[in-house]
């Protein structure tokens, strides 16, 4: 088969695309920069991004339960189901109603399918969103004092690539999170520790956040997004742990102590 790895050059897409090409198997990257091309916001991209493709990984940016969303997972999946994709595998975000629904949208599709409902990415702190914060010492988000179960994206991958590649992972939910919970003030401490420097967490204002994300590059329609996931979606309906990388690997989830340990030397102040 070959496989459209949406995001292909994001922190899952790249990685899973990554691993299927080593075992052989035909990739294409669904990314702007990619030939052909695939854009989320220029729908005439996206058939020839589906041609003679069988599987797709498909992933929303800058996520599901961002305005838009799924209207477009919608109207693509019809697209690469009447094109010809018998495979899909969904990334998705836990306690997201309009995730939900794009999930709805993939499970009845009518495409053999895979649905990994994710927790925050341990990732998020080493590559591009929190990489600045953590340099900088601060991570000054507007989120509660809730706790969350940080996912290593590494497990994610492993999920994905076994959902592509083995049987038994066809209409399965895995809802994947960290073995522990944490809240950013843990996370901060775990850098800490990992880095020997001091990194703290500042709780801000979602209005305070929102003009220093456009100030740092992000565009204000997203730097409202992401508020809406701080406040709106980390208000703990997700302090649970799951068993998901269990069931679907046989294996437990990765802590976030070894995460930290193992991107140590990414978050040190020569790293920019």
């Amino acid at each position: 088969m070959t496989i459209l790895v949406l995001g292909g050059t994001g922190k899952t897409g790249r990685r899973i695309a990554d691993r299927l090409s080593a075992r052989g198997l035909p990739v294409r990257i669904g990314s702007r920069s990619a030939s052909p091309a695939f854009d989320w916001q220029d729908r005439s991209t996206w058939r020839d991004a589906l041609d003679g493709v069988t599987a797709v990984y498909l992933s929303y940016y800058p996520d599901l339960a961002f305005p838009g969303a799924y209207d477009d997972v919608k109207a693509f999946t019809e697209l690469a189901v009447s094109s010809g994709a018998r495979r899909l595998v969904l990334l998705s975000g836990r306690g997201e109603p309009e995730a939900q629904a794009s999930e709805r949208t993939v499970r009845e599709s009518g495409a053999e399918w895979t649905v990994l409902r994710c927790s925050w990415f341990m990732q998020n702190f080493s590559e591009d969103f929190l990489l600045g914060s953590v340099l900088d010492g601060v991570i000054a988000l507007p989120a509660a004092d809730v706790p969350e179960p940080f996912v290593d994206v590494e497990d994610i991958v492993d999920v994905a690539v076994a959902a592509f590649t083995e049987e038994g992972h066809a209409g399965k939910l895995y809802e994947l999170t960290g073995p522990r919970l944490l809240t950013f003030a843990d996370v901060a401490a775990e850098l800490s520790r990992a880095t020997g420097r001091t990194i703290v967490f500042l709780r801000v204002t979602p209005e305070e956040y929102v003009t220093s994300a456009v100030e740092h590059g992000v565009t204000l329609d997203e730097a409202h997004g992401l508020t809406h996931l701080f406040t709106d979606i980390l208000d703990g309906r997700n302090a649970t742990v799951t068993d998901g990388v269990r069931q679907a690997l046989g294996r437990p989830a990765r802590d976030f102590t070894d995460f930290a340990r193992a991107s140590a030397q990414v978050w040190k102040p020569q790293a920019r």
